[in-house]
């Protein structure tokens, strides 16, 4: 018959299993390694393909409109106005080489690219 020590170190490696399987929310860090397809290795360990991925607008191209009062340099006396809401777009797409930070999901194997570090 095994003692008491065996027990505990059974329940304690049982606990420590259940709460790995919730996958609780964490921060991870990553570094692209292919942009077409997306692929990003998390600190060495694993490569997260697209199916793994949700891409917040911090790391992708997005347009917005914006409200602009501008006017051109001045030539010869001659100016053009730039007024009223205009379609801009954001080039923030991920490249080969960017590090991003990300949170995984809890309770899955998904991942959101939050940021380039």
């Amino acid at each position: 018959m095994r003692d008491a020590g065996y027990l505990v170190n059974l329940i304690k490696r049982i606990a420590l299993g259940a709460v790995a399987t919730t996958y609780p929310t964490a921060i991870q860090f990553g570094k692209v390694t292919s942009v077409s397809p997306l692929k990003i290795n998390v600190e060495q360990k694993m490569t997260l393909s697209k199916e793994h991925l949700i891409l917040t607008r911090n790391v992708k191209d997005y347009k917005s409109k914006v409200t602009v009062n501008w006017s051109t340099e001045s030539t010869d006396n001659h100016t053009h106005q730039i007024q009223g809401v205009k379609e801009i777009t954001f080039h923030n797409a991920l490249e080969i080489g960017d590090n991003v930070l990300m949170l995984r999901m809890q309770g899955d194997q998904k991942f959101i690219v939050w940021h380039k570090l």
